[in-house]
């Protein structure tokens, strides 16, 4: 397939043929803007710490950078797929502990990766992305580094290794976006069908329905014998119910983009969920060792759940998709 550029298809797009329901319109005004924001807010994070990798000076442009990546992440198929980029960005749920253990290696050993991009795309995915660069900014073992430190080096490292990331995603999405909104024409190896395409967004919909509700808040949750607030995302930062506000306001556009009628009880479904959200006093989700905090948490968690209900009744009917193929399996 020829490949385009991000410009170039945006251009080319009004000439598209006619689609599946929504799927012209998830791809322009959702997935590739996404894109395009994750890309730009990655450079700006390398350019940062170039210019200065102390953590004071970096934390800004993480924050962005993982919010740009909160827009993208659902869209977990394709380019996102090829050489494990998503897991690289996001090594979570980390069970094993392998960022602490890895990023430790790294720092103890003074590893000279960090002086060459092509050596430093071959360490350990624990080592690099959104978490690891979390714990050098965050974590008092390394927060206080100076500029001459190697973990300052490291962070570098691993910014230009997110922008280098975010580059090959947005070229690749060029030729993803072209086989989507070609599907069923002739040359198409990808998608066979209109109905391939729908399907393939529609799953990442329902998929990051699933995480937002089993990861991101079932985590923290744990049992009520024994929650598990110390498992929750970004916690170090303070991110972990904004990863979830974020999280569901991208999955809203996407369904918007997705749908061509209306879905009445989708969109309170999603207002629901964000208006509980918002209202949760509790970023890092402490509030789930307290039977009151808990109980709030859990109301989300349902509210979540309650999406994914009226997504299946409301958008899956009218992309005429069935609702019992596992949305984890990817098509």
């Amino acid at each position: 397939m020829k490949h385009l550029t991000l410009a170039s298809l945006f251009l080319s797009l009004g000439c598209a043929a006619p689609l599946s329901a929504g799927v012209p319109e998830a791809v322009q005004d959702h997935a590739l803007p996404a894109v395009q924001s994750f890309a730009v807010q990655a450079r700006a994070l390398a350019v940062n710490a170039a210019a200065d990798c102390t953590a004071a000076a970096v934390i800004p442009s993480y924050h962005n950078v993982f919010d740009a990546w909160l827009g993208l992440a659902h869209l977990g198929f394709g380019p996102l797929e090829t050489d494990g980029r998503a897991l690289t960005i996001a090594f979570w749920p980390d069970k094993r502990g392998m960022v602490a253990s890895t990023v430790a290696r790294l720092v103890a050993d003074q590893d000279a990766a960090v002086a060459d991009a092509g050596e430093f795309a071959q360490v350990s995915i624990a080592g690099r992305g959104l978490f690891a660069l979390e714990r050098l900014l965050f974590d008092p073992d390394y927060a206080g580094y100076g500029r001459e430190d190697y973990s300052c080096r490291l962070v570098a490292a691993i910014a230009g290794d997110l922008d280098r990331m975010a580059g090959a995603i947005a070229a690749d999405w060029s030729d993803e976006a072209a086989a989507l909104l070609s599907a069923g024409e002739e040359g198409n190896t990808r998608y066979l069908s209109e109905a391939e395409a729908a399907q393939r967004l529609y799953t990442a919909l329902l998929a990051g329905l699933e995480f937002v509700a089993d990861q991101r808040l079932g985590r923290p949750l744990g049992t009520f014998d024994r929650p598990r607030p110390e498992r929750a995302e970004a916690r170090r930062s303070d991110r972990s119910l904004r990863n979830v506000t974020l999280s569901i306001a991208a999955l809203s556009d996407l369904a918007q983009a997705l749908s061509t009628a209306p879905t009445p009880v989708t969109d309170q479904a999603f207002a629901d969920a964000l208006d509980a959200a918002r209202a949760l006093d509790d970023p890092i989700f402490d509030g789930v060792s307290d039977p009151s905090g808990r109980l709030r948490v859990e109301i989300l968690q349902q509210r979540v759940q309650a999406i994914r209900t009226a997504v299946s009744a409301e958008i899956g009917a009218q992309l005429g998709v069935g609702t019992g193929f596992n949305s984890a399996d990817g098509d």
